[in-house]
């Protein structure tokens, strides 16, 4: 598409609770996982942020609702900024299949039905996203991303994810 312009935004105001720890900032080769994170999304965007609890991107409409706050935050300051879409990933995903964002980064809006928070949303999409998530009862990702007929774009395999440091110590 011409004229797109993709914020990417890591995803990394989880509150960890399996971890015990801010995961975000837990080392993965030397690396916080949102850096490892940041640094998939860099090749494919136009920025790369990490959006996490200091504020720099706060959830809407407003705290404590998960992935999809964070998904309307970044598409709010996206729009802000004059950008057209955003690429999100969640912190806890330092590894990702060869060409799965490629793929992504082609299509908006689309989600990885295998992990639903790594996708790529229109901003003009955010009055939809607040509606559905003032009004739907179980909010999710994937719901959301079906309500809008997002393509799905499957991993072709297991997308690593951090819940538990046994998680990372695995990686």
């Amino acid at each position: 598409m011409s004229g797109q312009r993709i914020l990417g935004v890591v995803l990394a105001g989880g509150q960890s609770s399996r971890f015990g720890s801010d995961k975000a900032q837990a080392v993965l080769d030397g690396r916080a996982l949102a850096e490892h994170a940041r640094a998939l999304l860099a090749p494919h965007v136009d920025r790369a942020l990490i959006a996490g609890r200091d504020g720099a991107i706060p959830d809407k409409p407003g705290p404590g609702l998960g992935p999809l706050g964070g998904i309307a935050g970044a598409l709010g300051h996206a729009a802000g900024l004059g950008f057209t879409s955003v690429m999100t990933i969640a912190c806890d995903m330092p590894r990702l299949p060869d060409g799965l964002l490629s793929a992504l980064a082609r299509r908006a809006s689309a989600y990885c039905p295998d992990a639903p928070v790594l996708g790529h949303w229109e901003t003009r999409l955010l009055g939809h996203l607040l509606t559905h998530i003032e009004t739907v009862p179980r909010r999710s990702v994937r719901g959301w991303a079906e309500a809008i007929g997002a393509i799905p774009i499957p991993a072709g395999t297991r997308i690593p994810n951090v819940n538990t440091p046994q998680d990372l110590d695995t990686l």
